[in-house]
């Protein structure tokens, strides 16, 4: 098979295809015919070895697939060949054309859900709608402020919020990524490279400040968006593409507000149940009609570096996609 190779840590630019044995499942285990892949920020902090799961190497890139399932290993009963299946792999091995994976994490795939819909769903929907619901508590009828808007989680956020019932304010640094998350459904966006974040937020609101912020960038934009939450309002904690910022921790009591972790990847070890019932309700959506991923570009294998570095420039807008 085909496959994306990191061989040492450093730029996507070193990266290379080269062809390797297929893999063959063990017991517990099934074959993916790998149809598409998510390209996520992980992935790139993984490249030069600055993410909290450090792989080792030499390994293939890419923590999500979506394909079909080409073979079975002993005792798996779950599933069949030929089954269409999306499945988290844990941290990598998923730019090649074969992936293995735990037939315990295998997710079937509705027949109406396309495959480069379906991948990275998980990462960024599941991040998304674990945050809103079940950590933030967002109602129907609040405003939501969506900082990192026009990139993947945040533009999920800025899609689920809207189905939520959410009145959803966008922010980004260019033009270009805020018309993206008006046509996603935000109902007013912050252009945070010549606004500012907290009083254009607060003009927006009335002076009254949003009720949750969802916030993937950190950097000196965490400072700003707290300042723009009301009063017994829920900070999400989700990223910090910009930097892990320090906060002034007197604004939660004059606030009367939240600071909420949220970490997916760990809520899906700790509560299996609940992260079936996210990973069902988003799959629905998506098969009836009311979610659809907005994917801005698809890469064969031979463009995975490519692809990469347009999330470390945050030139990305919405999913980019590995297609082999």
């Amino acid at each position: 098979m085909r496959a994306v190779v990191c061989s040492q840590f450093g730029p996507p630019e070193d990266l290379s295809v080269v062809e390797l044995a297929d893999p063959d499942p063990g017991p517990g285990e099934v074959l993916i015919q790998v149809e598409a892949a998510s390209v996520t920020f992980p992935d790139t902090l993984m490249l030069e070895d600055k993410y909290q799961f450090k792989a080792d190497l030499p390994y293939v890139p890419g923590g999500e697939v979506a394909g079909t399932v080409a073979a079975l290993g002993d005792d798996v009963d779950t599933v069949d060949v030929g089954s269409r299946v999306l499945c988290p792999l844990g941290s990598t091995g998923g730019y090649a054309e074969l992936a293995v994976a735990q037939a315990s994490a295998v997710r079937l795939l509705p027949d109406e859900v396309e495959f480069a819909d379906s991948t990275g769903l998980l990462y960024a929907h599941g991040t998304t709608y674990y945050g809103l619901k079940h950590r933030g508590s967002l109602q129907e009828g609040e405003t939501l402020l969506v900082l990192g808007a026009g990139g993947h989680v945040g533009l999920s956020a800025v899609e689920l919020g809207k189905l939520m019932g959410a009145r959803v304010i966008a922010a980004a640094s260019t033009e270009e990524k805020l018309d993206l998350c008006r046509e996603r459904g935000a109902d007013e966006t912050i252009n945070y490279s010549d606004e500012n974040l907290k009083e254009r937020s607060k003009e927006l609101t009335g002076g009254a400040g949003v009720d949750v912020v969802y916030d993937v960038v950190g950097g000196d934009y965490a400072e700003q968006a707290l300042r723009a939450i009301g009063w017994s309002g829920r900070f999400l904690v989700i990223g910090f593409t910009a930097g892990i910022p320090s906060i002034p921790l007197n604004l939660t009591l004059l606030k009367s507000c939240q600071i909420v972790g949220v970490f997916y990847g760990a809520m899906t070890a700790r509560e299996p149940d609940l992260a079936n019932e996210i990973a069902e309700d988003l799959l629905t959506w998506v098969a009836n009609g009311r979610l659809r991923p907005h994917i801005s570009a698809r890469y064969g294998l031979d463009g995975a570096s490519e692809a990469l570095r347009s999330l470390i420039d945050r030139k990305a807008i919405g999913k980019v996609v590995i297609e082999p």
